[in-house]
């Protein structure tokens, strides 16, 4: 009787020891992300982004304002992300203090992530610009329209995104059209995506957009930046842009 009731608690305390099916697997490591969601981001990319990004198990989305910023509090994240709507009121909204603090967290290898006016942030030819990428417009003239344009992936591109191939239509606002700002501590962006067509109203110069850089990516220190001037995020059939950018921006950083 006193062997039989030893081997049940042997048996007993070995199954309590053994690990069980989901402790064999290590948890995969979650991707933080700070959305900022306040003066200068509007239209439909913030909840979009929000839907989008809240399907991805490994992708935890933080929303966050200018205080959140200029506190510091982007420290423990992976990426920063921008979306459409207004630039210079986004970097009004985060004031010189954030804008300093967005350009420390990249730099120390966290990620960038900007759309649209997110992208117009990013950029290094504005005075108000937090300075990660090193570009600048190809004209003062920036309201060129609202519409379908198409893109095509380079194939470095295709690496980040995976498709799709060949020309494909996406949602275009005012996007910034990008060129080198020749900023010498910053290295050259490479192009992901190129515009095929273009938009050219309200007199804006005609064939700058044909050809040039929709959505690059670069390196600002450590970490890392993407940035699109379209919105794939509002493009039926591209909605895996979004969090393949998320992931290509978070590299270096979930990497520490």
């Amino acid at each position: 009787m006193k062997a039989r009731c030893l081997a049940s608690l042997l048996l007993a305390l070995c199954l309590a020891a053994a690990p069980s099916r989901a402790e064999d697997k290590a948890p995969a490591k979650s991707i933080r992300v700070a959305l900022y969601d306040a003066e200068g981001s509007t239209g439909k990319g913030v909840p979009r982004v929000k839907e989008l990004l809240g399907q991805e198990k490994d992708v935890e989305l933080v929303v966050f304002k200018p205080e959140d910023i200029r506190a510091g509090k982007l420290a423990g994240f992976h990426v920063v992300m921008f979306t459409g709507g207004s630039g210079s009121k986004q970097a009004e909204a985060i004031g010189e203090e954030g804008r300093a603090k967005v350009k420390e967290f990249v730099e120390a290898g966290g990620g960038y992530l900007g759309i649209c006016a997110g992208a117009y942030l990013a950029c290094s030819g504005f005075s108000w610009g937090v300075k990660v990428l090193d570009a600048k417009t190809a004209s003062p003239k920036w309201r060129r329209g609202e519409g379908n344009v198409k893109l095509e992936l380079t194939e470095r591109g295709r690496a980040v995104f995976g498709t799709p191939t060949g020309q494909f239509d996406v949602r275009y606002v005012n996007g910034p059209i990008l060129v080198p700002a020749n900023v010498e501590l910053l290295p050259d962006f490479e192009p992901l995506a190129y515009f095929r067509t273009e938009l050219a109203k309200n007199d804006t110069p005609v064939g700058v957009m044909v050809n040039s850089p929709a959505i690059v990516g670069g390196n600002c220190g450590k970490g890392r930046v993407l940035v699109s001037s379209p919105h794939p995020e509002q493009t039926p059939g591209l909605e895996h842009f979004v969090p393949k950018a998320v992931r290509w921006a978070a590299g270096s950083a979930v990497e520490k």
